[in-house]
Order: structure tokens, then sequence, then C-alpha cells
């Protein structure tokens, strides 16, 4: 069973998600706030669920000789502040505060560079296999958390990595229920019957 997740404003970490310190960050710039969450998904080797590989990759230790596509992507240096597995763990790498290196070239609503005014969470998956139920669960409870830590950021803020970076990015995919996860966020919603 999964723990609640909540977030802890002081130290930007999530109560609730083991915390696996990934050295691809650095600092916000002066006076950028939360605005944005950006749902990502990922999965290494792409469409393989098991292992621990995206950890090893957020953490600059993905082996290059294991698999050919770990060689395609070798020196990548990424990150993502929340990475949701399928059975619905959470794992940090990035204090919410600290701008995690998850979006790269990207714009939403004409400004540049997501990651300074974004939160980015990797769910394990892939664009055309359905995420579980228990993803779409963890991230609307996480979406509320920081709705109700950060007054910068509202829960309709929401966009996928494809939303940022058309043409160069497709995840969450076609199999990400967008519906499902807002029918989720506002069932959460206080005063919601």
């Amino acid at each position: 069973m999964r723990s609640p997740l909540a977030i802890d404003v002081g130290t930007g970490l999530v109560r609730g998600a083991s915390y696996v310190p990934s050295p691809n960050f650095d600092q916000r710039p002066p006076g950028a706030a939360i605005e944005l969450l950006i749902v990502h998904g990922i999965s290494l080797p792409p469409g393989d669920f098991t292992g621990e590989w995206v950890e090893a990759l957020f953490q600059n230790r993905l082996p290059p000789d294991v698999h050919p596509y770990f060689r395609e992507i070798e020196g990548l240096k990424v990150s993502a502040h929340l990475y949701l597995r399928r059975d619905g763990r959470a794992i940090q790498f990035v204090p919410l505060h600290l701008r995690a290196w998850h979006a790269g070239a990207s714009a939403y609503r004409y400004r540049i560079a997501c990651n300074d005014f974004s939160v980015g969470v990797e769910l394990e998956g892939s664009d055309d296999v359905p995420y579980e139920p228990v993803q779409y669960e963890a991230l609307a409870e996480f979406v509320g958390a920081l709705a109700s830590s950060y007054r910068s950021f509202t829960p309709d803020a929401l966009v996928g990595h494809s939303d940022v970076a058309p043409g160069r990015k497709t995840d969450p995919g076609p199999a990400f229920d967008w519906e499902r996860l807002r029918a989720l966020i506002r069932a959460r919603e206080p005063g919601t019957p």
C-alpha cells in the first residue's frame, strides 16, 4: 500500500515519497514560482516496466553496456521532481523549490524554459500502454498537495511534455487519460460531494 503524499514546503520534499537525490538540478531563477505541472511518461528500456533503470538515469549511473538504448542516451543529464511507479510508489529526485531538468527546450503560453516555473512528474509507462489506476490516484493526490502548498499553482495548470515540446516529445502519449486525472482532481477538491 502506498503512503499518502503531502508536501513539506520548508524542504521541498514530498512526504510519502522515497527521496533519491539527483545531481541534475540547479536553482530556479530569482522570483520564479511553481505555476505549472508537466506530466511525462518514461520506461527504460522503452516499454520495460521492471528494474531500477529510471532511477539510475536520473542519478547519472545508467550503465551503457546493459542495453543498446542505454548507449543512445549515454551522457544525458536529466531528472524530474517526482517519479510514480506503476504500483503507485513515489520517488522524489529533486526538491520542489529547485529546478529539475525535465522539460528541456520548451514553451508554455509564450513563455520559454518551462523548467524555470514547473514541476516535472514522470509516470512509469509509455505512450501507448494504459497507465495504472493507482498512478492517476497518486498524481491527483500530488496535484492537490501542490495546490494547497503553493499559491502560485492551480490544479488546472497541467500539461504533457508533448504540449510544451511539440514535435520533439510525445509523452505521456495517447494512452494517458487526461479526463480521468481531472475527474480525480475535482473529486479531491474541498466541498466536492
